[in-house]
Order: structure tokens, then sequence, then C-alpha cells
């Protein structure tokens, strides 16, 4: 195969992706992309706000556009669809830009994280619960809203890592 391909790691808060993108990049010898938003959020002063939402969704999109090429795959710790579904939850509206740049992003494979996993309360992480269902299924929706192609990955802690493999071998048969 010679060209990268792209996996984005996306679900509900605390389902994994952090763990698992990091897993993947090692195990494929590829490169992971940290989560931007955790590390912004994590420096703010006060509570976040609409533009700060706004300025973590441009710098995912310029961190995407600096990525080193030679990496066979890269795996994204989140991404615009997480933004997009945090500004339209929070916020209800998102702008305008943000649908265009998702509708012209070149993503080759969703790794969608289950909801399996117990949710763990830090710093940052505000929907748990119910709110964390629903958050899955607005994911689920806007995935397929998107077209975009994704799978679900289950499983605890070295099972899951090993089941996304697997998903992702079983994706690039198909390429």
């Amino acid at each position: 195969m010679n060209r990268q391909i792209k996996i984005v790691l996306t679900g509900a808060e605390s389902t994994g992706k952090s763990t698992l993108a990091e897993a993947l990049a090692n195990h494929f010898h590829s490169i992971w992309i940290p989560e931007f938003a955790r590390d912004y959020i994590e420096k703010l002063q006060e509570k976040y706000s609409y533009n700060d939402v706004e300025e973590i969704a441009r710098k995912q999109i310029e961190i995407e556009k600096q990525i080193d090429t030679k990496s066979p795959m890269v795996f994204f710790d989140t991404w615009l669809i997480i933004t997009k579904v945090w500004f339209d939850f929070v916020y209800g509206k998102h702008p305008d830009w943000l649908h265009r740049a998702i509708l012209n992003s070149n993503i080759d494979l969703f790794l969608l994280c289950d909801t399996d996993m117990p949710w763990e309360a830090d710093a940052v992480r505000e929907n748990g619960g119910e709110n964390r269902l629903k958050l899955q299924e607005i994911y689920i929706n806007e995935l397929q809203n998107y077209k975009f192609e994704y799978r679900m990955v289950k499983g605890a802690n070295g099972q899951r890592i090993q089941n996304a493999i697997n998903l992702i071998k079983d994706f690039q048969a198909t390429l």
C-alpha cells in the first residue's frame, strides 16, 4: 500500500480513545495525533467559550495539514466530528465553515469506541451518565449522515486494542 491511511478515534467521553490511538500507532509503526482540545481546555483559567471551541477546531485542521506524509497511517485522538457535536450539544449551533471542513476531509476510517467501558471523571470530562449515551448516539448519527466509513470498537483493555487491530486489518484488505 502506497498511500497514507487516516483513522480517527471517536466516541463519547471515557471510551478509551487516547489509549487506543497511541496503542494502534505503536502497533502499526505509525504516528498518532493527541487530543488537542484536552490540553487547550486544561490550560484555560475560566470555563471554555464558543470562541475557544472554534479555536480548537481551527487548530485541529491546522494540525492535520502538517502531518508527516511518510507515515503509513495516522491515528487521530478525536477530530472535527467530536468538535461539531460539542458545538451543537453545548451551544446549539456550529460555525458554517466547520461543516464544509468536515465534508472536505479525507479521513479513511473512523473507529467509534463503544461505551462498554465505565465512565471515569477527570478535570475536563463533563458528560457521564445519560449524556454519555445520548452523545454516543449523536456521534453515530453524524458518522452516518456524513456517510463516513466507520467500525464500532468494543472490549476492555487489551481485547479492545486487538479488536481495533483486527478491524483495521479488515479495512486494509478492502483497499
